[in-house]
């Protein structure tokens, strides 16, 4: 049996943070939570700074100018943390 492949790559929509998530919302429909804690930049951010954010790529990722940081939707989905970071999610 083939494993399951989607038609097209997955695509960010929107992003919110609060202070314990990172909150992605798919164009497929999907919504994922990712810890904070996983990004040192981000979970160090102030809550202006990670709500400056915007669109990389079409949505394959997002990028904080504020505190330089550029995230990939594939680098979600595969559990990818950020170098420094906890290694068990709280």
């Amino acid at each position: 049996m083939r494993p399951f492949t989607p038609d097209t790559e997955p695509r960010a929509i929107d992003v919110a943070c609060d202070d314990r998530y990172l909150h992605v919302k798919l164009a497929d429909g999907r919504r994922l939570a990712i810890p904070l804690d996983w990004f040192p930049r981000l979970h160090n951010a102030t809550p202006q700074q990670r709500a400056h954010w915007r669109l990389i790529g079409d949505g394959e990722g997002i990028h904080w100018p504020d505190v330089d940081e550029d995230l990939s939707v594939d680098g979600f989905l595969r559990g990818i943390r950020a170098r420094g970071s906890s290694q068990h999610a709280g």
